[in-house]
């Protein structure tokens, strides 16, 4: 097996990953429940992997709609419960229109993003 056929296999699997994940987000956000802020961020289209990374940041500062407990993995079988911050449509749209990360790249998707939600 070459380099060449491992690297394609490997975009197409990561493509796959994505697509199904942004599927799912767009069915739960269309559903008008609160949903996380990386499960909104995966909606307006980045990719999984960027909205995992500034999912933290994104909501820093901002006033959930709502806050559930879900249950996180720790070590081994030890599970524990935690606040999970929930936002509607209207306060995502909110602070994508002004949220930018200093990294450039991730600034233009959030940017691409905010003009196509507001499109």
């Amino acid at each position: 097996m070459n380099a060449k056929a491992r690297t394609a296999r490997q975009t197409l699997r990561q493509r796959a990953i994505n697509f199904r994940a942004a599927r799912k987000a767009r069915r739960a956000v269309a559903s008008g429940t609160p949903q996380t802020a990386r499960t909104h961020l995966v909606a307006a289209g980045i990719e999984t992997s960027v909205a995992k990374r500034f999912a933290g940041a994104f909501s820093n500062r901002v006033t959930p709609t709502t806050t559930t407990t879900a249950p996180i993995k720790l070590k081994g079988r030890v599970r524990k419960a935690a606040v999970v911050k929930l936002y509607d449509f209207a306060a995502f749209a909110a602070r994508l229109a002004v949220y930018r990360p200093k990294d450039r790249a991730a600034a233009a998707r959030f940017e691409r993003a905010a003009h196509q939600l507001a499109a």
